[in-house]
């Protein structure tokens, strides 16, 4: 059995496991906030909600967010965009179990960005980036090719994912780097520093 034909992907802890080039590597292992770096980089920033909504987990997202099986999570999809061109694509789950205590503002945020809210937040703890190439067949590149309104995004698309953990909540967010990335150089904002 394929496994990319039911949604697994392979996720490698070192970013050498998916051979980026240069530029890409610096997207993908730059551990400031997201939204923070592509606001630097464009005129008009905006978070653009896709949906957010009970769904179920993915095949490769249950055991790292610590649930048995795929079950029932909350679900959030965005577009993060530069001057009206989606630059990634983000997908949110926080398991059922998790409790507003846990994440207050997750069912609130709309088209605010979530990353501000968890660099800002000091009771959150960010674990290890985790990176893939996703293929056609994954769901999140098949979601993410429905939200550029069958604009081809290019698979495999280069991947991160990263766990987060507040009081006994956790909540995975997993990004998807758009092509159109490659044309936001990020070495820009250490000479912006």
């Amino acid at each position: 059995m394929n496994l990319h034909s039911i949604g697994y992907a392979r996720w490698c802890n070192h970013v050498n496991g998916v051979n980026p080039s240069p530029l890409m590597r610096e997207w993908l292992t730059d551990t400031m906030s997201l939204t923070q770096k592509l606001m630097i980089r464009s005129s008009h920033f905006r978070v653009r909600r896709l949906r957010q909504e009970r769904g179920l987990c993915l095949a490769d997202e249950s055991a790292i967010v610590e649930l048995p099986r795929r079950a029932c999570v909350q679900e959030r999809e965005v577009l993060l965009q530069c001057d009206g061109r989606p630059m990634v694509y983000a997908h949110t789950i926080v398991p059922l179990s998790a409790t507003a205590s846990d994440w207050p503002f997750f069912g609130t945020l709309g088209e605010r960005s979530l990353g501000t809210t968890l660099f800002g937040d000091p009771r959150v703890f960010r674990g290890n980036l985790q990176y893939a190439r996703l293929r056609a067949r994954h769901p999140l590149v098949r979601r993410a090719y429905e939200a550029l309104d069958g604009e081809d995004p290019a698979p495999p698309l280069f991947a991160r994912r990263c766990l987060y953990r507040r009081r006994n909540g956790v909540l995975l967010v997993t990004e998807l780097f758009l092509p159109a990335i490659a044309g936001l150089a990020p070495s820009q904002y250490a000479q912006a520093q």
